[in-house]
């Protein structure tokens, strides 16, 4: 796929206040560590992830993503009823019925005349909305559209504590609940613009275009679902998933870069951990010193993992204008999307 007039107008995120940090995790994990006999400190040594960040009690997924809608266009210079599509991206939602952007919706103050629907891929959500959104602009059908993602890892990892801590688990079967206890919770929103509606003297952050690919063979290797009135439940094979994922991104590169070429200024891949990161970077014979990262203080954010990591590096000045920028997603299911930049 390929774009030639669509650009990201503003790029925002919104981050809960509390921090839960791996060290915290462990210590009410104490009573399963000392029956199994496990090393305290394993969660961040295996993972990279010293704390994320948590949602305060009652936090619907809307809020979040409405919290980061309203910050991208406190940053925009296009106006809410400028507004023609409007997407909520994320693995969460407020319920089955309405489309949880209903809700974001009205929170944010968005025009009557906006689309508005959900679009949920796992950690894709975002990335893929991206590239709907980009289609109507280039189509002629919409000129602005915002995409937002609110994701509420807390009550996944609260119910995977309890889980823990009830189940007459061994080492083996405390394996599938490991990834949940890398999860946090985040908002991103962007607005996405036809360069034409772009104010006077705004660089162009042009999206170029990109490449999907899916390995559904591999679609059990992750799997979650709600899990009562306000829970959540997942259970992952973390050492599978790694593998499948890793030739599954190898498989997308290859076709990426015969399309965009190798040459980028700074790479970013979703946010799993340090151990995903430097396998994958291994594979694809990428740089690490052109990566960044936000996992160690982030944790995995689902959808919101790659575009908050991305608005982090143009916030640390690690993406600057006029470099170019692969994003590297890859979501269970499997699927991967690689999207360049020309930022």
């Amino acid at each position: 796929m390929r774009f030639a007039h669509t650009c990201i107008e503003s790029l925002a995120v919104a981050l809960p206040e509390e921090t839960l940090t791996s060290a915290a995790i462990e210590a009410r994990l104490a009573p399963l560590y000392q029956r199994l006999r496990l090393p305290e400190g394993r969660l961040e040594l295996m993972t990279g992830i010293r704390e994320r960040r948590v949602w305060p009690a009652g936090t619907r997924p809307s809020d979040a993503s409405a919290a980061a809608g309203r910050a991208a266009l406190a940053r925009s210079g296009l106006r809410a009823d400028q507004v023609e599509l409007f997407i909520h991206a994320a693995v969460c939602r407020d319920m089955l019925e309405p489309a949880t952007a209903s809700f974001a919706h009205r929170k944010i103050g968005l025009p009557a005349t906006a689309q508005i629907f959900d679009l949920s891929n796992a950690c894709l959500g975002w990335l893929n909305a991206l590239t709907v959104a980009a289609g109507l602009i280039e189509s002629g059908q919409i000129r602005c559209a915002l995409i937002c993602a609110g994701e509420n890892g807390g009550p996944l990892v609260e119910q995977t504590l309890r889980t823990l801590l009830e189940a007459p688990l061994d080492r083996n079967g405390i394996k599938p609940y490991f990834a949940n206890l890398t999860i946090g919770s985040g908002a991103v929103g962007a607005v996405v613009c036809h360069e034409s509606l772009l104010p006077a003297g705004a660089p162009p952050h042009r999206l170029l275009g990109g490449v999907a690919r899916a390995a559904t063979a591999h679609s059990e290797l992750c799997q979650g679902d709600t899990h009562g009135a306000d829970a959540l439940a997942m259970q992952t094979d973390s050492e599978a998933l790694l593998v499948a994922g890793i030739e599954l991104a190898r498989d997308t590169w290859t076709a990426f870069t015969g399309d965009f070429g190798a040459t980028f200024d700074r790479t970013i891949c979703h946010q799993v951990g340090s151990t995903h990161r430097r396998k994958l970077y291994e594979a694809l014979g990428l740089d690490l010193a052109k990566d960044f990262s936000t996992f160690e203080t982030l944790g995995n954010t689902g959808s919101v993992a790659l575009p908050a990591t991305l608005a982090a590096a143009i916030e640390a000045g690690a993406v600057k204008a006029g470099d170019r920028v692969a994003l590297l997603g890859i979501g269970s299911g499997l699927n991967s999307l690689m999207l360049a930049l020309d930022w």
